[in-house]
């Protein structure tokens, strides 16, 4: 769905198209897709010397690059025509310096800049937003006015560092004492945050990852204290979160972010913010005023389980995404990232999808660690793991995806194949394209060493592209495995991320 609005007129903000799908991968069923590979995630995180400690006492990111990544095959990439295509090739990390007071007007007004790893520059490197398929960098802001519970999001403005918007970013106008969680998208492999100050992240309480392994693709700031505010109006009764109602195509509860229907190998990640990206590399906010004034501008997005569930299965099923007023397009209603958490924590039954210890992004040296799970778990409002704990476990997860999912994928093929999907080149309908993303989930989840088996078997044509797919719906128990900390049993070296076709 390249290059175009799917959103008809007057639809909440947050259209979610230009799905990346750079790179390719050879699966297990002999299936060659455009996935997204994944490094280990391994990349040095040092600690600002000068920046405060955020209130949770973990430290905070800093602007220190990553290392490279032992994984970076990449295949027919899309490279600006500024930056050297060996380079943008091959690069899979790029920097996001956030500006100063990035939780504030005047902060999230100021544009963030991404650049290149370890002093390299945007060309050299290939980190553009011209670049935006690959290396693209997003940025999602959620507002919270504690005097009235309301809630809105705003859309700061990332640019490639050198160049100028190509419209100044709207400053929006905050209550007095906001709350805001400021949350990041990326679509390459490694993202990591550098404050404009030595204080910058530490202020922000910005959570890159833990101490000498970063999460990769994403990022939060501010995000505990946010969600602890809502929770508490929401507990006093001066916020409320719409309840998700039933699908009319389905006759079951619309699925949220933490629906074991819909999620992947890596949930809750990235942001729905989109932009506009003229021919000369200069991005913009995507609202009304600059659309009309750029006729010509591609819309670029950040692929996320976010945009799969706003953007598709809910139009597909008749449901609707819980909005709020977009501060940078004249509050017409957004989505973001951190509605939708509150909007799962309000509704989702169980069995409740959680970030995983097996998700690739929360890995530590090719083992489980409940540590980097949790801090990951309390940036999107989610519990932590307890020591106690005996159903969220990877193998619970591994178990609830593919009976989950698989049951619900099959009874449901014929409604789901009237949806569009969001990569044609990997599915020609939105069935096509879910069955093959959980499929891929499996693998890259390691399901297999619990003693499972993918319920999904797919049907290419001469361009591999999915157009069948045949789901087992048997039921599945998985082994049992020693605690939520015990190492992967079957981790890759270099575990594959695979945002499964499209990135989501």
């Amino acid at each position: 769905m390249r290059n175009r609005h799917w959103s008809a007129p007057g639809a909440p903000k947050g259209r979610f198209l230009l799905i990346a799908v750079p790179l390719v991968i050879t699966m297990a069923v002999g299936l060659v897709i455009g996935i997204r590979l994944v490094s280990e995630r391994n990349a040095s995180l040092q600690l600002s010397a000068q920046g405060a400690a955020p209130a949770s006492g973990i430290p905070a990111a800093t602007g220190s690059a990553p290392a490279s990544p032992a994984t970076t095959a990449r295949a027919s990439p899309t490279v600006s025509a500024t930056a050297t295509p060996a380079a943008a090739a091959a690069s899979v990390s790029c920097v996001l310096i956030v500006p100063a007071n990035p939780l504030t007007a005047p902060g999230l007004a100021t544009p963030f800049q991404l650049t290149g790893p370890d002093g390299m520059s945007p060309q050299a490197s290939g980190c553009t937003m011209a670049n935006f398929a690959n290396l693209g960098a997003f940025v999602q802001a959620t507002i919270f006015d504690p005097a009235t519970g309301a809630l809105s999001t705003y859309e700061p403005l990332v640019i490639t560092q050198g160049t100028q918007p190509a419209a100044a970013p709207v400053v929006p106008t905050l209550p007095a004492g906001a709350v805001v969680t400021v949350d990041f998208g990326f679509n390459g492999t490694n993202l990591t945050l550098r404050g404009a100050t030595g204080t910058t992240l530490g202020q922000a309480r910005c959570a890159n990852g833990i101490q000498g392994s970063i999460f990769g693709q994403v990022s939060f700031c501010n995000g505990v204290a946010f969600f602890a505010a809502v929770n508490n109006s929401i507990a006093n009764g001066s916020t409320t979160i719409p309840a998700n109602g039933t699908s009319a195509k389905t006759g079951q509860p619309c699925p949220t972010t933490r629906s074991f229907t819909m999620i992947d190998q890596d949930q809750s990640d990235n942001v729905t913010t989109q932009y506009l990206l003229n021919g000369n590399g200069q991005t913009a906010q995507d609202n009304a005023t600059n659309t009309a004034a750029m006729p010509n501008a591609t819309v670029i997005n950040n692929g996320s389980d976010n945009a799969l569930l706003n953007g598709f299965l809910d139009s597909t099923l008749g449901c609707t995404p819980f909005t709020a007023p977009d501060l940078s397009n004249a509050g017409i209603p957004g989505s973001s990232q951190a509605l939708d958490e509150l909007f799962a924590a309000r509704n989702q039954t169980a069995p409740i999808a959680l970030v995983p210890e097996n998700d690739p992004m929360t890995l530590v040296n090719g083992a489980f660690s409940q540590r980097k799970t949790n801090r990951y778990r309390t940036s999107v409002d989610q519990p932590v793991i307890t020591a106690a704990q005996t159903a969220d476990t990877p193998a619970a997860y591994c178990q609830n995806m593919v009976n989950v999912q698989g049951l619900f994928l099959k009874n449901n093929q014929t409604v789901l194949a009237t949806g569009t999907s969001p990569v044609p080149a990997v599915g020609n309908n939105l069935f096509t394209f879910m069955a093959n993303r959980l499929n891929m989930s499996f693998t890259n989840l390691n399901c297999r060493s619990f003693g499972l088996t993918s319920p999904v078997t797919v049907t290419l044509d001469g361009n591999g592209v999915a157009t069948s797919a045949t789901i087992n719906a048997t039921q599945q128990a998985a082994a049992s495995m020693a605690g939520p900390a015990a190492a992967n049993p079957a981790a890759p070296a270099t575990p594959k991320r695979g945002r499964n076709p499209a990135r989501m």
